[in-house]
């Protein structure tokens, strides 16, 4: 995201100062994908049966796209836990 706004390295570098806030970034993350969980696999809203929710493909890819976004971000985010691994 920093590249296409054409953040550079040496403006990217300034970033350390957001690194002590990082385990609430982290906590904020979760909490998201808790509630997309949730609204995944435990709520059953009410759809229409003309509407997109009541098509269970439309279901089932939205589930996959989240379990694929969510292993990713898993992945970033313990990123400095195995960082010192490539140094």
């Amino acid at each position: 995201m920093l590249v296409i706004l054409g953040v550079g390295g040496a403006w990217g570098s300034r970033l350390v100062a957001l690194e002590p806030l990082q385990p609430y970034f982290v906590a904020a993350a979760l909490t998201f994908f808790c509630f997309a969980f949730y609204r995944l696999y435990r709520s059953q809203e009410a759809c229409a049966p003309d509407e997109a929710c009541a098509l269970p493909a439309v279901r089932r890819r939205q589930r996959v796209i989240f379990w694929i976004v969510s292993a990713f971000a898993a992945t970033l985010m313990s990123f400095p836990l195995y960082a010192p691994l490539f140094y």
